[in-house]
């Protein structure tokens, strides 16, 4: 029989009076059951990181910093374990969810760097006008409150971590909800963090179920929200509390252009290489995964070929296999809705080159052209392992191509010319532009958001830090500067 998990309240384990099946969508086996908060314990966790505000904002830095390096340290030493955890709830292949284990290393890490240094405080002169006179502003960063972080689930483990890994390096209290089908990567982090001396209250990871949110949303005792996910539910929150400070990563429709300059046999081979890769990876359940190409018209005809060849070359199956690259997707409900997309974009004229099959919760990797303005799937984020390949004439054509999107979450541009890369960032509506690869590419500490409708604020452990904070400045005066 599986056990229960239990959930985190306060920094302790605790369970309620109901729970619910986590399940695998790569066979439907039992990944874990999972306990459910009570209201009155929701309340409880509340409360406590309400109370335990002030003492967690003034935790020596070392303290903090040690929590996130001794998290960072186990993280490494359960590796596999926490690999298979997040492949059975979420079907990632195995090989991906080891990655992810990586990165969360990685941001708790980060974390702890940036806990150390951060808010060192930034001293102006203020006698730059004679009314300044023997005075010194010194500027200091102070959270805002209670984090309530909603993670997704695409990564269970990655973006759990960076809602609580720059909460605590900030001292700003959090509350983490893991994603109803994914919680129990979420909660093993409960584990991680039992074992240091962060202050009682200062996070708790609550599965809390969708339906149960709202009041939690609006609780005017967490006043930040950060939340990643879809585009409908991320604005939905924020229309909800428009006094609070929302940071939302949603959706993406990743676009990699293909230059005229891009154009070796080497090049090209390199490119359908990455394409195929990640547009397929996660099982194209990412924000930033490839959905679109963009290729000039002097190498489209000898690159189209070589996306198929590699699409195809994407090994598919259980994502237990150490081969496997592309594995389910998280529930059959999602596989039918890529299928549909799929559908609706083929009758309406668009050309099949490979994949368009369905098989319960798997999607094959599929490659599409000649795909209809105003088809769903060309205006909406798929989320799903499918590719459009679109020919253009030219650098701008191309750019304009990228623009034509509500979303501006990240591109990526294949060229060697250093003056279309500077050309690329200045006219590329997006949070950020990746030169010589796919727009797939993030480091957990640099700024990662979008513009237009991919969000509002930036994660990276740092930039998270900046939008958990505030400046708040001191005034010395009668000083002899």
């Amino acid at each position: 029989m599986t056990s229960t998990h239990a959930f985190w309240l306060a920094g302790r384990q605790a369970t309620g009076e109901s729970g619910f099946d986590v399940t695998s969508p790569w066979d439907g086996s039992q990944a874990g059951t999972v306990s459910l908060p009570t209201d009155a314990q929701v309340e409880e966790a509340v409360a406590a990181a309400y109370a335990v505000r002030d003492e967690f904002a003034a935790t020596p830095a070392h303290v903090r910093a040690a929590a996130l390096d001794h998290v960072s340290r186990r993280l490494v030493e359960r590796t596999e374990e926490i690999a298979r955890l997040i492949s059975a709830e979420n079907g990632k292949p195995i090989k991906w969810a080891r990655g992810e284990v990586g990165r969360a290393v990685s941001v708790f890490r980060f974390a702890a760097e940036e806990a150390r240094r951060f808010n060192g405080g930034e001293a102006q002169r203020l006698d730059t006008d004679a009314g300044g006179q023997g005075r010194l502003a010194l500027t200091r960063r102070f959270p805002k409150g209670v984090v309530l972080g909603i993670a997704p689930f695409n990564f269970p483990l990655n973006l759990c971590a960076h809602k609580i890994a720059p909460a605590i390096a900030a001292g700003a209290p959090i509350i983490l909800k893991p994603a109803p089908a994914t919680p129990l990567s979420g909660l093993v982090l409960g584990e991680l963090l039992a074992e240091t001396e962060l202050p009682a209250g200062s996070w708790s990871i609550l599965p809390v179920p969708n339906d149960k949110m709202p009041a939690l949303v609006q609780d005017e005792r967490l006043p930040v929200i950060s939340f990643t996910g879809s585009e409908t539910v991320g604005y939905a929150i924020m229309d909800s509390v428009p006094r609070k400070h929302c940071t939302l990563e949603l959706g993406g429709n990743g676009a990699a252009v293909v230059l005229g300059d891009w154009a070796s046999d080497e090049d090209l081979d390199r490119a359908a290489a990455r394409i195929a890769t990640f547009s397929n990876y996660q099982g194209g359940q990412s924000c930033i995964s490839v959905q679109r190409v963009i290729a000039d018209a002097a190498v489209y005809d000898r690159l189209l070929p070589r996306i198929v060849a590699a699409v195809e070359a994407q090994v598919t199956g259980d994502p237990n296999d150490d081969a496997t690259d592309v594995g389910p997707l998280v529930s059959e409900a999602a596989a039918e809705r890529v299928e549909s997309w799929v559908d609706e974009a083929v009758a309406a004229g668009a050309t099949l080159h490979t994949g368009g099959k369905r098989d319960g919760a798997s999607y094959a990797p599929t490659v599409l052209t000649d795909l209809p303005a105003g088809t769903t799937l060309a205006c909406e984020e798929v989320f799903g392992p499918v590719l459009s390949v679109q020919k253009v004439n030219g650098e701008a054509e191309a750019f304009e191509a990228v623009n034509d999107s509500k979303y501006g979450l990240q591109a990526g541009v294949f060229t060697h010319d250093l003056q279309a890369a500077f050309r690329a960032h200045r006219a590329l509506e997006v949070g950020g532009v990746v030169i010589g690869d796919v727009p797939s590419y993030r480091a957990d500490q640099m700024p990662y958001g979008g513009a237009k409708q991919s969000g509002v604020g930036r994660e990276g452990v740092r930039f998270a830090m900046d939008d958990y904070t505030y400046e708040r400045v001191l005034v010395l005066t009668g000083l002899a500067l």
